[in-house]
């Protein structure tokens, strides 16, 4: 059985600058819920200092720990092998930028432990907060509405950087993800729809960051990535 506690996952590629803020900020966040946690950064390849900075904070604090990909592996597939490497049986990720308010962290962690086998925020409930770009709001809505109907999803924002796990029913369902990349959020939400897991999805207050890496090839992708998905659950049934 995996130890009772908190692993947070902080997925990074070339975000030192981030990190400077992310790593202080996500240890007094788990200081107050918590005093079992580690906080993993799951560095993917970096180039600009990440894993050497967070190899300084590990020294300084050994629950910071850098789990390093010598070369890229994408989001999805560095998010796998953090998730595999956690101590702890909840396990949170969110996006670095901390766009999700972290003040919401306490309850993210709090749907595990009360029963749910995956937590997720939500930039698109009614009591949502949420400053973006109206392009992007655009897009994310089309998107969202997508996969609701044509994945029959019951959730409202799949792509939200802001969730946990009960690592134990976890690990199972992850052996079934094969998205590298950003697809990798709803593909895990649509399967353990379809497996029968208990998903909480709760309302957030959400500030869009200064840049993303979202490229239009990653949304032309993950249009395509619906319709695959699809087809593995409904006609190959992989």
């Amino acid at each position: 059985m995996t130890e009772e506690g908190v692993s947070v996952i902080l997925p990074v590629f070339n975000d030192k600058t981030a990190l400077e803020e992310a790593i202080p900020k996500s240890v007094a966040a788990l200081t107050e819920i918590t005093d079992a946690f580690e906080v993993i950064v799951a560095e993917d390849g970096s180039t600009d200092g990440s894993a050497e900075f967070v190899e300084a904070c590990h020294r300084e604090d050994s629950r910071v720990r850098l789990l390093h990909a010598d070369e890229r592996l994408g989001r999805g597939k560095a998010l796998n092998r953090a998730i595999a490497s956690a101590r702890y049986s909840t396990v949170c990720y969110y996006d670095v930028d901390l766009a999700t308010d972290l003040a919401h962290l306490k309850e993210l962690v709090g749907a595990i432990q009360g029963g749910a086998a995956i937590a997720t925020g939500s930039r698109l409930l009614p009591d949502s907060e949420i400053v973006r770009s109206g392009d992007r709001e655009i897009a994310s809505r089309g998107y969202n509405f997508l996969v609701r109907t044509v994945l029959q999803s019951r959730l409202h924002d799949h792509q939200c950087g802001f969730k946990a796990f009960n690592r134990d029913q976890a690990l199972p369902l992850l052996d079934s993800v094969d998205a590298p990349h950003w697809f990798w959020d709803t593909e895990v939400l649509v399967r353990g729809q379809h497996a029968g897991l208990t998903i909480t999805e709760f309302p957030v207050v959400w500030r869009q960051g200064p840049g993303t890496t979202v490229r239009f090839k990653d949304v032309f992708s993950m249009g395509s990535q619906i319709l695959g998905l699809w087809w593995h659950l409904h006609v190959a049934k992989d």
